[in-house]
């Protein structure tokens, strides 16, 4: 079934969407010649906001943990480009380690290891889970939510290579986003580690990777001839931050005073009538914990006791001490009245699948990503690598390639802050 989509299909979106098919050539050109000058990460997922006036990213996650909520449909794409991927990271392997988080509870998480393994497998490579976790200490079968069994084994470490009984691989997945740190099993590994530590949440930052995205943006606008702010969030940073403490919230409240004045010029200029607001989050770390929505100074001036427990500590316990303020971007598509966003994709460079993340409790201003979310697959009737360019600019096909073209900006900004980011550079 192809659950009924309905989007604001007005303003500068439609139009971008038209220019987009228009430049799709020049697009796909210059996306092939930055590939040959960057290495993209195996793989990544991208959190998607479609505001009608406005398409942008609002987080890139490069331990994507939502295989399992892609349309089944689109697993040749994904076979196939797991195969390039691995190819380029090790020719000739036949044996690939999976070690995935530690928080073997939450059977979702589960079902999505047992879906990227099998992507995996079906690319020819024989592949194992290994766990990290102090709790698996000895080969473990574990049920997901929908009755499938996965096999996790305690990882060993033998000189400089991880290994399990009778299995040594040629390179170790990561599905693992070390919100807890880089532990020492996993450091000096002759073994090529995919993606690198450095792509963890212990050191990897999101204002680092907004920095490239602006640069990516802005060459990309510049290519296409708009105003990159259609597909750009601006943001702003906080450091040194302690809500227990109320210490530095008044940086807090002026970054927040000067984002929401610079939107509101930008607003005024395209005529969108809707309130300005910033999205307050932990600059390391995920799951949608250490969020918040702000429309005024005040509003972070103003936290109760409940407010600052919430923003103070983020995935594994870990304190928030920065946090990036971000623009708010509304979401105007809704699944069956409930608000949705678009999560796409991608593995090497490739759009390989996507989904809704939907909310029946939450507002076109809010965090999705929270309990109470599921998600829908996105209902491509096509690949969004081929638009319909004789089409209308809002068919299926070409609204997901504009969602493929803005997920692989930010895929591209992400190689480049990886590169930059590499302490061996």
């Amino acid at each position: 079934m192809v659950p009924h989509l309905t989007t604001a299909l007005n303003g500068p979106l439609l139009t971008l969407e038209k220019r987009l098919l228009e430049s799709m050539p020049r697009i796909e050109h210059w996306f092939r010649t930055q590939w040959l000058e960057n290495s993209a990460p195996f793989y990544a997922s991208v959190d998607l906001r479609n505001a009608g006036f406005k398409l942008a990213p609002v987080d890139t996650n490069l331990f994507p943990g939502g295989f399992n909520n892609l349309n089944p449909d689109f697993l040749p794409l994904c076979i196939q480009a797991a195969m390039i991927a691995v190819e380029k990271i090790c020719p000739e392997a036949r044996r690939l380690l999976v070690i995935p988080e530690n928080h073997t509870r939450n059977t979702f998480y589960l079902r999505n290891i047992y879906a990227l393994t099998h992507i995996l497998r079906q690319a020819g490579l024989e592949v194992r889970i290994g766990s990290i976790s102090p709790e698996i200490t000895a080969p473990t079968f574990l049920e997901t939510h929908d009755g499938n069994t996965i096999l996790l084994e305690p990882v060993k470490r033998k000189g400089n290579r991880l290994v399990l009984d009778d299995f040594d691989s040629c390179a170790v997945l990561l599905n693992n986003d070390l919100s807890s740190g880089i532990p020492d099993i996993l450091q000096n590994l002759e073994q090529s580690i995919i993606p690198p530590l450095h792509a963890g949440w212990a050191t990897r930052r999101k204002s680092q990777h907004f920095a490239a995205y602006n640069r990516v943006v802005k060459e990309f606008a510049q290519l296409i001839d708009i105003d990159e702010w259609l597909l750009n969030p601006y943001f702003e940073t906080c450091g040194e931050i302690d809500f227990h403490a109320r210490t530095g919230e008044e940086c807090l409240a002026a970054k927040v005073e000067e984002l929401l004045g610079k939107i509101r010029l930008k607003y005024a200029e395209y005529g969108v009538t809707q309130e300005p607001f910033v999205i307050v989050k932990a600059d390391a770390g995920t799951y949608g914990m250490g969020i918040m929505t702000v429309k005024s100074p005040d509003d972070v001036r103003d936290l109760n006791r409940k407010q600052r427990n919430k923003m103070s500590v983020v995935k594994e316990g870990l304190q928030v001490s920065e946090v990036i303020i971000q623009e708010g971007v509304y979401t105007f598509e809704h699944l069956n009245d409930a608000v949705a966003e678009p999560v796409i994709y991608m593995m090497d460079h490739f759009v390989v699948g996507g989904f809704y993340r939907v909310h029946t409790s939450r507002g076109a201003d809010e965090n999705l990503n929270a309990p109470g979310m599921h998600f829908e697959p996105l209902a491509f009737e096509t690949p969004c690598s081929t638009p319909d360019c004789a089409g209308a600019p809002d068919a299926v096909p070409n609204r997901f390639y504009a969602y493929g073209v803005v997920a692989r900006l930010a895929l591209l900004a992400a190689a480049i802050e990886l590169q930059e980011s590499d302490p061996e550079n």
